[in-house]
Formats: C-alpha cells, structure tokens, sequence
C-alpha cells in the first residue's frame, strides 16, 4: 500500500471508531487500494500505527476477510492481524503491512530469487493447511460453475466490450466447448486452500518476511491456481527460465508431494492450463473494470496478460482452437 497526498474523506462513524481504539490523537491518510469498493487509510497515533480498511457494507461483505484472516494467522501464515471491527459499518482496523509491495520491491532492486523462494515457501504452508469447515473459505468450492463464469469475463467484457466484436453463434459455440476441455483437463486436479490473487501486488515483503493481502474472496480448489497467479503474474513478466526454477522449488515441497503425486509433465500440464483460464478471467476483469468502473488504467496490463495465454496455447493442441479464436477477436490486444 502507498500512501498519497490526498485529503481523506471518511464518515464521521469512521473517524469514531479510528479514534475509539487508536486514541483522540490519530490522523488519517489515505493509501492506494485495490480494484474493489474498499478504501485503505494508514492511522498514526500515540498508540502506533495501523490500516482502517473502509468497505461500504452494501457493496462489499467484509465478514470473510474477518473470518480467513484469523483461519489463517492460527496456521502460521503472515496475514494482517485484524486489531478491531466494526462490521456493520464496513470498517476494519489491520496491522499495517507497510508499503513494500512485491512488485515495488522487485523495481527498487530487491532478489527475485529471495523474494520467491519466500513465496513459494509461504503458498506451500498456506496449501497445507487442514480442511476443517470451520472457515469460510472451506465452504466456497471453485468448481466447474465458477471457473466458467470466469471464462466468461472474457468474451463478454473482453471481446464483445473493449474490441468490440460481437461473436457469431457458432463461433460462441466454438468458445464453449474449447472452454469446457480446458475445464475438464484442471479439475482432474486435486483440490487445496486457493489464495485467488496471490501475485506481486499483494505479497508485501517485510524486513525479509512475507505478508499476505487480499485474501477476502478464497475458495478451495485447483492445486496450481495460486502458482499460476503467481508465475504468469498479470503485473510483472518472467522468462521462462525463472518461471521453471520456481515451479521446481514448488513442486519439490514435501507438503505438496503429499497431496500432489504426479510426474513433472504432468504438472507442467496442469499449471499451464491453469494459467490460461486465469489470465483470460483477469483480461475479462480488467476489461470490466474500464467499462463499468471507469478504471481503465488496467487495461495496459492486458497486452503482458494475454502475451503468456499466446505463449502457452502452441504447446498444447487440444486447444489449437482457442488460440484461433482469439486470433480472430482479440487481436487488438
């Protein structure tokens, strides 16, 4: 999280709050947030310092971010200790992380090699963690349903909203069923605790430790999703050489072995696959936030986020026709 120069602008309700459990002396500024509703303020007071996250509670339910921050933190993964609440009223007061993002760490010279072995080491810890129901996160199945609703972000908001190219029925025809083979090949997959953005803009490194943001919308699912988000991360390219050591640092994790007994193409098979379906949800998202919300600074994200998707296809051709489907409407790309 950055901070900016703007003025905050909270609701009396919220500055109470702030105040209630930080002290009368506490200020607010504001820090970059993320591509939801929520708002982030960094606190300073005599009593330290802290982040409100302000979720409006009509647009945003901030009871699973309760709920899977204290999951979590109880199975030794670093996310943000959540100090109070006002659920009712959307507010939230974290531990603060800092505003050392992977990504800002990455630009200002930080080891890759370090950064990700950190990573690595910390999905792996989060993935092992015990299925027990008690957290919602547990309850969330990332099934056939959802993965397609994803899939479905792309043509809709993607091709059809920011190029502008209606699809024929056939060709619609054409997308669902290569959409549905890409399915069928990543839910053979065994299933685990899955992050669902778990990249550089939401790893924060922390006097050489890691800490977990934005981990409100996990679900249990696909085993390689959150390396996928990882290695074909939609904010920062990596060449394929990187890429294969830190898929040999994952793979090679004993607490994956365990769940994960497949040979390495098999592996390689699997989080390529999975790489495609999520790039493809994040261009229909970032598509989506341009057009309804008016964030179109995502939209330069799209050309690096389509690029792996293109690099993938060749390699496999039981998805030749994706690859000329989107030849033929996503060319702008």
């Amino acid at each position: 999280m950055s901070s900016s120069n703007n003025t905050p602008q909270v609701a009396e309700s919220a500055w109470h709050f702030v105040r209630e459990v930080m002290g009368g002396d506490a200020t607010l500024t504001q820090v970059a947030g993320d591509a939801s509703f929520r708002r982030y303020f960094r606190v300073d007071s005599s009593r330290g310092r802290s982040i409100l996250m302000d979720a409006p509670p009509e647009k945003e339910d901030s009871a699973p971010f309760l709920d899977i921050a204290r999951f979590l933190r109880s199975h030794g993964i670093p996310a943000p200790e959540v100090l109070a609440d006002r659920l009712e009223q959307g507010y939230l007061l974290l531990e603060d992380f800092g505003d050392l993002t992977y990504l800002k760490a990455l630009e200002s010279g930080a080891s890759a090699e370090v950064l990700y072995r950190a990573a690595v080491e910390t999905l792996a810890t989060l993935q092992a963690t015990p299925e027990d129901g008690a957290c919602i996160a547990h309850r969330r199945p990332f099934d056939r349903a959802m993965l397609r609703r994803e899939l479905a972000l792309f043509t809709d908001w993607y091709v059809e909203g920011i190029c502008k190219r209606p699809i024929t029925l056939e060709d619609r025809s054409a997308f669902d069923g290569v959409f549905d083979r890409l399915l069928d090949g990543i839910l053979v997959q065994p299933w685990t605790l899955v992050h669902r953005d778990y990249h550089s803009r939401n790893l924060m490194w922390r006097d050489g430790q890691v800490g977990v943001l934005d981990f409100q919308d996990a679900v249990m699912g696909p085993i390689t999703y959150d390396l996928a988000s990882l290695l074909r991360d939609c904010y920062v390219a990596w060449d394929a050489p990187f890429r294969e050591r830190v898929m040999g640092w994952w793979f090679a994790d004993p607490r994956i072995q365990a769940r994960y007994g497949v040979d390495w193409s098999t592996f390689r098979r699997d989080l390529e696959w999975m790489g495609i379906q999520r790039n493809l949800k994040a261009i229909g998202i970032f598509g989506r936030l341009s057009l309804r919300d008016g964030k179109h600074g995502y939209l330069n994200d799209i050309p690096r986020t389509l690029g792996y998707v293109r690099e993938t296809l060749p390699a496999h051709p039981e998805l030749t026709e994706l690859a000329g489907l989107i030849d033929r409407y996503a060319a702008r790309a």
